[in-house]
């Protein structure tokens, strides 16, 4: 007879490689913007499990497209296609400027999809001499070695040896920075309309037009990375839409499944034609399961309704947060759309981000950090005001305490 493991953190320190450090609770149970740990006490949720839990947890229509489709088909891989795949990707072109979608798991799988797509794209067009790709410092867009390469933060892609070549960083949101850059070796340019794990700092309209714009000048893809802004989170379904830019090819993942993992490419008919057959592929990517969910999940999210409702508890949390400050004085401003905000901190509290976030669970309250000046909420998008002023009520209490030292 088996012995029943006992679960606790130290567990995690005998069997987990290292690379993460969790908090010392254990979550067991969730309900809306609610999580209850193995003690039973209960905290109000502003992470999102960083920007995924896009309808809260265990959402009934999520819980249903879930039961539904496990009792049908789980699996089957790429040999076959499969209704929930093809229901969801007709509903994201029907939504979205794209002609084509292509299914993975995560954002990262997505991210890499797309930087194979632009170099094959170019190569089958033009020549072997245009491979370079334009990305951003403070960018991030995943962790495979190609991605976290494209990605602008080096101290996540030292160390692993030498690192895929011709990807150049600009300055975000300096028009003139990519300028100095772009050629016509350039194929791709990738960007994050909002920066997300760089700060939370959105970019700037004229600079994404210019962006587009140099792109068609040079002959160069334009790549929307929306792992992070994608899905309601901004108040459209896309944050491409609020800033009237179009790109070739956008990346999303995260609160596209509500918390089971999925990611997908959106492109067009010209550009997905250069993915032949046996180019690349995926063998969980658009499985059934996360497929039906992530139906369910748009299905939810594209509603009047609930986009106009993310815009509403962005003026609740400014307003919480604005009045939170008027007592500490911690923030200098607070950036961001939707429900992807960060605070950043201030002089007298810089660097102290991760201070915030621990005070935050301390009070029974789930935060991010986005670096170490700034602290992010990117809770769901369906949380309710009262949640919305509970949870700020016990940030107030965090912020109290970390000032008081």
């Amino acid at each position: 007879m088996t012995a029943e493991i006992q679960v606790t953190r130290a567990l995690f320190d005998d069997v987990m490689v290292p690379n993460y450090a969790p908090a010392k609770l254990i979550p067991v149970k969730g309900q809306g913007a609610r999580v209850w740990d193995q003690e039973g006490r209960e905290y109000i949720d502003f992470a999102g499990g960083i920007a995924v839990s896009s309808l809260g947890h265990c959402h009934p229509a999520l819980v249903n497209a879930l039961k539904t489709q496990a009792e049908k088909l789980w699996h089957l891989s790429n040999v076959l296609t499969n209704e929930p795949a093809l229901r969801l990707a007709k509903k994201l072109v029907d939504a979205t400027f794209a002609e084509k979608v292509y299914f993975c798991n995560s954002g990262a799988e997505a991210n890499e999809a797309a930087f194979k797509l632009v170099r094959r794209w170019a190569l089958d067009n033009f020549d072997e001499s245009k491979q370079e790709i334009i990305s951003f410092g403070k960018s991030f867009h995943g962790r495979t070695f190609f991605t976290v390469t494209v990605g602008g933060q080096a101290s996540y892609s030292d160390g692993f040896g030498p690192k895929p070549g011709a990807i150049v960083h600009a300055e975000f949101n300096n028009l003139d920075s990519v300028k100095a850059l772009i050629s016509d070796k350039t194929c791709a340019i990738v960007v994050e309309p909002i920066q997300g794990e760089g700060g939370i700092i959105p970019g700037d309209a004229a600079f994404l037009k210019g962006l587009r714009e140099l792109c068609d000048q040079h002959n160069a893809l334009l790549v929307f990375d929306e792992v992070q802004t994608g899905v309601g989170r901004t108040g459209q379904l896309y944050a491409y839409m609020n800033y009237g830019v179009t790109p070739d090819i956008l990346t999303t993942a995260k609160s596209l499944g509500g918390g089971f993992p999925v990611g997908a490419m959106l492109t067009t008919t010209a550009i997905a034609q250069h993915l032949k057959v046996g180019t690349h592929g995926s063998t969980y990517g658009g499985n059934p399961l996360a497929c039906a969910v992530a139906e369910a999940a748009i299905d939810t999210i594209n509603t009047p309704e609930v986009l106009e409702g993310v815009l509403k508890n962005e003026a609740i949390f400014r307003e919480c947060l604005a009045t939170i400050n008027a007592e500490h004085k911690v923030f200098a401003e607070v950036r961001g759309k939707g429900m992807l905000l960060g605070a950043v901190l201030n002089e007298q509290y810089k660097g102290r981000s991760r201070e915030f976030f621990l005070a935050a669970a301390d009070h029974g309250l789930f935060a991010l950090v986005a670096g170490t000046d700034v602290v992010r909420f990117a809770p769901s998008l369906v949380i309710t005001e009262a949640e919305i002023r509970e949870g700020m009520k016990r940030f107030a209490s965090a912020v109290a305490q970390v000032v008081k030292g």
